[in-house]
């Protein structure tokens, strides 16, 4: 899967002299953790929510006066983002593997990637949120019907054919299916998510394989 698969393409940017009051007026309105900066269409920075909150000044307290308020408004007003924002984008381009996005933003240590092709235009953005909602969750079934089975070294070749042959002769239909690697542990163990609520009689027949087997509620 690459990253224009899944990447959210209708981009909110704002320019490096837009305040820090506007730019989190418009993150928190649009409900957005990180935001582009462009100036003539040129990325020259990333706004983001920590550093917003950062530029807020802390010395207010409940019992500040309404002139302390006045003027930290006033500041956040006037005070644009270039002074804040992050001038080292991590970029990506659209046709990059997510495995490779993700491990681009890991290695990076960012929660997100500014998608750009033909120099610095901005085709898309990459979040958590897309690789949650768009991968992970369509890998693992998330919030989708029927039952799971957990198999102790399932994952192994010649027992994921097994395993695979035993369901279809039960005629039961996949829905995810996936293999786990755990730390420490020689043998590959097998997920595999079925489109069914009793799995009573494929796990008996698995375990009358020898194999043990663990049935999982979504």
């Amino acid at each position: 899967m690459l990253i224009r698969d899944i990447m959210t393409t209708n981009v909110i940017t704002v320019p490096s002299n837009a305040s820090v009051f506007e730019a989190k007026r418009i993150m928190d309105k649009k409900k957005l953790r990180r935001m582009p900066v462009l100036d003539g269409g040129k990325l020259v920075g990333v706004i983001s929510s920590k550093r917003l909150e950062r530029a807020i000044p802390r010395k207010l307290t409940s019992s500040s006066n309404i002139w302390d308020v006045a003027y930290s408004m006033a500041t956040l007003h006037q005070r644009p983002v270039s002074e804040i924002m992050q001038t080292e984008v991590v970029t990506a381009k659209p046709d990059m593997t997510v495995e490779e996005a993700v491990a681009l933003a890991q290695a990076k240590k960012v929660g997100g990637l500014v998608v750009v092709e033909n120099g610095d235009k901005i085709v898309g953005i990459l979040t958590t949120n897309d690789i949650f909602y768009r991968v992970v969750n369509p890998v693992l079934g998330v919030g989708e019907p029927g039952e799971r089975i957990w198999v102790a070294g399932g994952g192994e070749s010649k027992a994921l054919e097994e395993i695979i042959s035993t369901i279809n002769k039960l005629c039961m239909n996949i829905i995810t299916l996936h293999i786990i690697a755990a730390p420490r542990v020689k043998k590959k163990d097998l997920v595999v998510h079925l489109d069914c609520e009793n799995v009573s009689q494929l796990v008996a027949g698995l375990e009358d394989k020898g194999y043990k087997v663990k049935s999982r509620k979504r």
